[in-house]
């Protein structure tokens, strides 16, 4: 046969394979979805979800019409839900996901709803929607979404912290349009806290609801098998399934219920809407079985808990989350040891997902819930808190160290100041730093342990360089406590003749104006920026600081005092006129003691001066 016959034989049998295959390709789709131009009012189809266990069951869907240009290019299906226990919970939390078929094809998910409707309406979001917004990029750890050190503080306060602020910066993860028939929004999630005290709930419900989830007690009949080892093997699930999303595990847990939309092959679609719209992640899910339903006049919820390890969410965007079947996901160890001085320790291990924003925001969770069980609600209270943050690639260790005293609780102070530093280096800006392991001890004491300094003088008025000038303090607290501490400080030789001025400050006199020039300029490197903060001073010392009433700006751990207007200008650019100013005035550092006043948080700050002859 000719050479040139059989390259046409291979040519034309090529393409009628690649005919077939295209013709299997097309006629699968419409074998699996149901066209969104097709959908009309009046059409009838079946929903599948959980209500009691693990039995997926069917309810009945009535489409009532489209809704056009709900977002960009994007539509959403309304229809009317029936029978199970629709009838009394109308659209529940939990049903996020479910999935809807008319004339046996998926057509979309279950994901809106009308609050305090007295039926059960709901916004179908298309699956082609679905798809068509959850790339399976393989996931990863995220890039910063709090702006880079620029942004970040470390001057944390209540609900005014910077994890707070983050949440609220980021905007709500709602999806809420106003209607002729009220406001449909986004069915919520509902987040089951298990393990975490009740004010611990209430406290940060607020970050938590910004980010569209509902947070509740956890009723747990068990918890997650976290799944390990290389002949692990994930659980089933199908279209229908529950799925509990683990944000944290362990001791204490964290998960966020939906349904699966969904599978192909390995990978696996739900919520028919964002999560927590945090993009590319890592998180970890699990089959979960519902034990009750609990209506309610605003929103019937699902309490379910999780069961079997099944997979790793990858994408979580605004029509879908996405992940993939039996992929792990990582995980930061985090330890929280509570100190009890009349018995024994009580050890806190959970591990918590790992990105540059949640990992803080829970870490300060788990603290918060941990300090809180522990100490007092009433009272005066003291915690002393040593921490450490061990990350990867040979970077040094972030340790913590402080103390902190309230006259309400001191749970709150203590847990957003002690994980401020940790959030400050996640968001950074430093992509590839990652997280190996967090540690924390808690040492908790039923009372005030607060000094406040009332009094300063020098052992004398005058000195010559080379000579030494002594500083005493006067610390007072309650029931007449008064403690003094002195310290000796040494001229230089050379120093200029001229006043000199002594400062005894606390701890945040002293390291206000060097974190605000750490926070509105980047370092160089982690290492750079891990160990000034490293630095930062606990409030459990008074400190003495020698100085000149001169300009003076810090510079690569150094200071640089007395500069030229010109070079002030160019180490004051991008800062506001407020920490310029201050950096300014704080003048130029001779030199710094410490006094120790023996386990009291001192507070307060006196100037002396003295006269330095030539």
């Amino acid at each position: 046969m000719a050479a040139s016959s059989v390259n046409a034989k291979i040519v034309s049998g090529t393409l009628l394979l690649l005919a077939t295959m295209a013709a299997g390709w097309s006629a699968q789709a419409p074998a699996l979805f149901f066209p969104l131009d097709q959908v009309r009012a009046g059409l009838h189809g079946v929903g599948k979800t959980v209500f009691r266990g693990d039995h997926i069951e069917e309810f009945g869907v009535e489409i009532l019409g489209v809704v056009e240009n709900t977002g960009p290019q994007q539509s959403m299906i309304l229809a009317r839900l029936s029978g199970g226990p629709l009838a009394d919970a109308g659209v529940i939390q939990g049903m996020s996901g479910s999935p809807v078929y008319i004339q046996g094809k998926l057509v979309g998910a279950v994901a809106f709803g009308f609050p305090f409707a007295k039926e059960a309406i709901a916004g179908i979001q298309p699956i082609s929607q679905m798809l068509d917004n959850a790339p399976f990029s393989g996931g990863g750890r995220l890039a910063s979404r709090a702006g880079g050190a620029r942004n970040a503080s470390l001057f944390p306060g209540g609900r005014d912290n910077p994890l707070f602020r983050a949440m609220r910066g980021s905007g709500s993860a709602f999806e809420e349009w106003d209607t002729p028939f009220g406001a449909m929004r986004q069915i919520e999630t509902p987040l089951a806290m298990s393990g975490f005290t009740e004010r611990t709930r209430s406290e940060f419900s607020g970050p938590l609801a910004q980010l569209g989830l509902r947070a509740s007690s956890g009723l747990s009949g068990g918890r997650a098998v976290e799944q390990t080892g290389e002949q692990a093997k994930a659980a089933a699930i199908e279209p229908g399934s529950m799925i509990s999303v683990e944000l944290m595990t362990g001791d204490l847990m964290m998960s966020a219920d939906g349904t699966v939309t969904y599978v192909d092959g390995k990978r696996v679609y739900a919520f028919g809407h964002r999560f927590l719209a945090v993009g590319s992640t890592e998180l970890p899910f699990s089959r979960s079985e519902v034990l009750a339903i609990l209506p309610n006049l605003s929103a019937s919820t699902k309490i379910s808990v999780a069961r079997e390890w099944v997979g790793t969410i990858l994408s979580d965007r605004s029509t879908a989350v996405s992940g993939e079947i039996g992929r792990r996901a990582a995980m930061v160890p985090v330890e929280i040891e509570v100190k009890n001085r009349g018995g024994a320790s009580r050890r806190y291990r959970i591990g918590v997902v790992a990105d540059r924003l949640l990992t803080p925001f829970l870490t300060q969770t788990a603290l918060f819930s941990a300090i809180d069980a522990t100490e007092r609600t009433l009272g005066v209270s003291s915690v002393r808190v040593e921490g450490r943050v061990e990350f990867e690639g040979g970077v040094p260790p972030l340790t913590i160290r402080n103390m902190f005293s309230s006259e309400v609780s001191a749970a709150t102070t203590a847990s957003a100041n002690s994980v401020a530093p940790f959030s400050f280096v996640l968001q950074s800006g430093f992509g590839g730093l990652k997280v190996r392991r967090v540690s924390y001890v808690v040492d908790p004491e039923e009372s005030k342990r607060t000094v406040e300094i009332e009094q300063a003088w020098a052992a004398r008025h005058e000195v010559r360089p080379g000579g030494t000038v002594g500083v005493s303090v006067l610390l007072t607290g309650e029931n007449g406590l008064e403690l003094t501490r002195s310290a000796e400080f040494r001229l230089p030789m050379g120093i200029p003749a001229g006043p000199l001025n002594l400062t005894v400050s606390d701890a945040n006199g002293l390291n206000l104006p060097e974190l605000l020039n750490l926070a509105t300029a980047n370092a160089a490197t982690p290492e750079a920026l891990i160990r000034e903060l490293n630095l930062i001073r606990p409030s459990d010392r008074a400190y003495v600081r020698v100085w000149r009433a001169q300009p003076s700006y810090p510079v690569s751990g150094r200071e640089l005092g007395d500069p030229p207007p010109s070079v002030s200008l160019v180490l004051t650019r991008g800062m506001s006129a407020g920490p310029a100013l201050l950096l300014a005035a704080r003048g130029t550092t001779l030199g710094e003691m410490v006094l120790d006043p023996g386990d009291y948080v001192v507070s307060g700050a006196k100037t002396i001066q003295v006269e330095v002859k030539p």
